[in-house]
């Protein structure tokens, strides 16, 4: 069968934006976005629950402690540990993969408060 010379022209609207530090492909407004977790986030939210863990339980006495043992700054400590104030869902959106793409942790580490009801709502749902 001989094949054909018609030319195909497909025409996919997307564009480009930066995420956590790598470009990614964002489709159109309406478009369903695949689910995609964040491991920074992920990791970040699991560093941040066993911080806090290990605070309460009294194996270290200070984030200060902690950090010097761990071999990061106190500073990086007390503001991944902002992370255990995140509302439950916004938690449950992070590990499912389906937090907003405006979601990354440099942003959410800007302004965590401690009323969950202030909390941006950055779920995709």
């Amino acid at each position: 069968m001989p094949l054909s010379t018609e030319a195909i022209e497909l025409h996919v609207p997307f564009h480009i934006v930066k995420r956590g530090g790598r470009k990614e492909m964002q489709l159109p407004e309406g478009a369903t976005q695949p689910r995609r977790t964040d491991s920074t986030l992920v990791k970040a939210l699991a560093r941040a629950f066993r911080w806090k863990r290990m605070l309460e339980s009294g194996e270290f006495a200070s984030a200060s402690e902690l950090a010097e043992r761990e071999g990061i700054p106190p500073s990086y400590v007390t503001r991944i540990l902002r992370l255990t104030l995140l509302a439950p869902k916004t938690v449950e959106a992070i590990l499912d993969g389906t937090q907003g793409p405006e979601m990354e942790l440099a942003r959410v580490l800007e302004g965590v408060t401690v009323e969950w009801m202030e909390q941006p709502h950055f779920s995709a749902d």
